[in-house]
């Protein structure tokens, strides 16, 4: 898999943790995994490694969303622009390997492909401020 169809599917995992409780999330993840195509182990753990260290950190992730996000707060943001902008605040402050602009544009491009109309100024204004 391509760096991007990691990313999206990293994005398609953390949405679905929206609307499941947190011990039913080990049952999701078997059944993600299982209907992902052409995977290879060390893209697997590698997107299973990724969901774990964002999960554990999404209290401080959405509190440095809250602090940039002027009359938004992430309760009131709709789930696919929350779960992009929550997946690229993560590789903007704790990865270092990934490009302030790569991070930007990838969750831009997906924001377009799985958001709204609005989903992709929207989630580019909230990432700008956190750059």
């Amino acid at each position: 898999m391509s760096r991007r169809e990691i990313r999206e599917q990293i994005f398609k995992l953390l949405f679905r943790a929206e609307f499941y409780e947190k011990n039913d999330m080990s049952e999701q993840l078997a059944l993600f995994f299982e209907e992902l195509d052409q995977r290879e182990e060390k893209d697997t753990d590698y997107i299973q490694k990724k969901y774990n260290d964002i999960m554990e950190r999404l209290t401080e992730i959405d509190a440095m969303i809250n602090e940039v996000a002027e009359g938004w707060k992430t309760s009131r943001m709709g789930k696919v622009d929350l779960t992009l902008i929550r997946l690229a605040t993560y590789e903007l402050k704790f990865e270092e390997d990934i490009p302030t602009g790569v991070a930007i544009n990838e969750a831009v491009e997906l924001a377009k492909a799985y958001g709204t109309d609005d989903s992709a100024s929207f989630v580019n204004g909230i990432l700008a401020k956190l750059a």
